[in-house]
């Protein structure tokens, strides 16, 4: 892209107050920019190939498989071991200890001494220790109520039906995907030169991916097994519409906290793609696709099932919300504006349709927008030059932090929660302060507090003191500094939520770096934890492409094959 058209783009970026506000992040929709999007591009254009290397499951569903995934550069295999558990040991919350499938993403070739090493660690999880060639760590329960469904309805020569597949979307539902270092696998860092999984959270998604296509060659295999000769597949089409399911709790959202510089990238990147898309003039074809994708997303979220009350208001308001501004839409494709009339316009409607809205949007521009996803890996160092003043750091603080310095800490509603880490799996945890034990081991998560005792510290300073000086002074306030200026001085810089505000939730944290995942179907199971669908309506391994399959709906299909 020339390099005025990349000034213009990032000139007219939103302002970080509007796209950092925790509840507009909380809005957020899978785009061509998430990471499920980008590998699968990859893999296309790349063609990486998949075959089964071993499979070796009993009549019951239980064993060992192993996949291998070839690209032009390296062979990798994911190894999946299926266990007998009982149900009451099947949960997706972190204290589990057993799980119906656990997985391992595998660097190159796989010998007898390392897979039995694999299946001496991998189903321990945790608990085991792995090989360095191991760069993903994973485990999935099934839903017992589809996995039957679809294994009964094959084997007896017929199609599923399509609503019990509808509440739920998925065969298998994994807790945790590691991918960290952590447990003896590899080290993020062995990624960053790998030209195949370089990508943020790329090698987690391809295992996922990978798991997609095991579920569905799980329950034809077994639905074989039980109905013989009339046993047939599932639809094409619900084979697209069933992904992988994911419950996701506390755990994730201290990552936004502690890694600010890749938040800001990857939020950066995306509003660099709404700038410049919003600065095209409306064309026709734009205008078919958009409005075919706004009516998609209108469906999809009347499809979405969730229990939780809040999320069904919401969807429900973003499908009427969505319907008048198609209707704008309409109003506006025989004049000669751009985008950008119609995003301003969108600004009367729900958060959650204004998102919809732009993720749609997005789609209609590939050649702009694709580009991008090269550029969502950060540098992740702190710093902050010589030479800087008292002034200069206190400028920041006024422009861009003014969120946190306007905060009464002195109020108890604005640090109600403390966070902290279990002792048994070391996750964390929200507490009640005064109330609940564990404050005195507070997780330092508290950025809007640190900054604004930070500016009350400077404030009573001299403005031409070397802020340096100060530092040395005053050393507790050096990590808060160093971040302040280096995300100040960012695109879109802090998550301006104040984490331990008791009107604070962590939901729209977990959701926000969700949707960059490409997660889609969010469904709510508390303000804690929630669950969603990976690759659902993506296209299989048979079948890829590098076209939009974004809002996936339930397909119509005849009852038998």
């Amino acid at each position: 892209m020339p390099e005025r058209d990349e000034f213009q783009s990032e000139s007219s970026m939103r302002d970080p107050a509007i796209v950092m506000d925790p509840i507009r992040l909380g809005a957020m929709h899978q785009t061509r920019l998430s990471f499920v999007r980008g590998l699968l591009r990859r893999m296309y254009h790349n063609k990486w190939q998949l075959d089964v290397a071993q499979w070796q499951i009993c009549s019951k569903g239980f064993g060992v498989v192993i996949y291998k995934l070839t690209t032009p550069n390296q062979d990798y295999h994911l190894v999946i071991f299926s266990n007998e558990i009982d149900d009451e040991d099947r949960i997706d919350r972190v204290i589990a200890e057993k799980w119906d499938i656990t997985f391992a993403l595998v660097i190159g070739e796989i010998d007898k001494k390392l897979l039995t090493q694999l299946q001496n660690n991998v189903p321990l999880q945790e608990a085991g220790r792995n090989s360095t060639q191991v760069i993903v760590l994973a485990r999935a329960n099934k839903s017992v109520r589809v996995f039957e469904h679809l294994v009964d309805a094959l084997a007896a020569g017929e199609q599923p039906e399509r609503e019990v597949l509808a509440q739920v979307g998925y065969i298998l539902r994994t807790t945790a995907v590691y991918g960290n270092g952590k447990f003896g696998i590899a080290d993020f860092e062995i990624l960053q030169d790998n030209p195949d999984f370089n990508l943020s959270f790329s090698a987690q998604m391809c295992a996922v991916y990978i798991l997609r296509q095991f579920s569905l060659d799980w329950v034809h295999y077994l639905a074989k097994q039980q109905g013989g000769e009339q046993a047939v597949e599932l639809d094409k089409g619900l084979q697209r519409y069933l992904g992988v399911g994911n419950a996701t709790g506390l755990g994730m959202a201290p990552y936004l906290i502690n890694h600010p510089r890749v938040v800001d990238q990857w939020l950066s990147q995306r509003e660099k793609a709404v700038a410049v898309v919003s600065e095209q003039d409306i064309a026709q074809a734009d205008i078919t696709l958009l409005t075919e994708l706004l009516n998609r997303a209108r469906t999809h979220l009347q499809q979405v099932v969730t229990i939780d009350e809040y999320q069904q208001r919401l969807n429900h308001q973003a499908v009427l919300d969505l319907f008048e501004i198609v209707k704008f839409i309409g109003y506006t494709k025989h004049q000669n504006v751009t985008w950008q009339r119609q995003i301003e316009y969108n600004q009367r409607f729900s958060l959650e349709s204004q998102e919809v809205f732009l993720a749609c949007l997005l789609e209609c521009y590939p050649q702009l927008v694709d580009p991008l996803e090269q550029d969502m890996n950060a540098d992740e160092v702190l710093a902050i030059p010589r030479g800087t003043s008292i002034h200069h750091m206190l400028e920041v603080l006024k422009t861009r932090y003014r969120w946190a310095v306007d905060i009464d800490f002195s109020q108890e509603e604005n640090q109600y929660w403390f966070w902290y880490r279990s002792e048994d799996k070391e996750e964390p945890r929200l507490g009640v302060r005064g109330i609940e034990p564990g404050d005195d081991k507070e997780l330092s998560l508290d950025i809007a507090r640190q900054v604004n005792q930070l500016y009350r510290a400077l404030i009573v300073e001299p403005d031409n003191r070397s802020l340096a000086e100060f530092l040395l002074a005053s050393p507790q306030y050096a990590s808060i500094a160093r971040r302040v200026w280096s995300l100040g001085h960012c695109h879109m810089g802090d998550i301006q939520m104040n984490v331990l505000a008791k009107q604070a939730l962590p939901m729209n944290l977990l959701r926000s770096k969700l949707a960059v995942f490409g997660a889609t179907k969010f469904d709510p199971r508390s303000d804690r934890w929630v669950r969603v669908t990976l690759f659902q309506g993506a296209p299989l391994m048979d079948e890829l492409h590098p076209d939009e399959w974004l809002f996936p709906v339930l397909p119509e299909i005849s009852k038998r094959n």
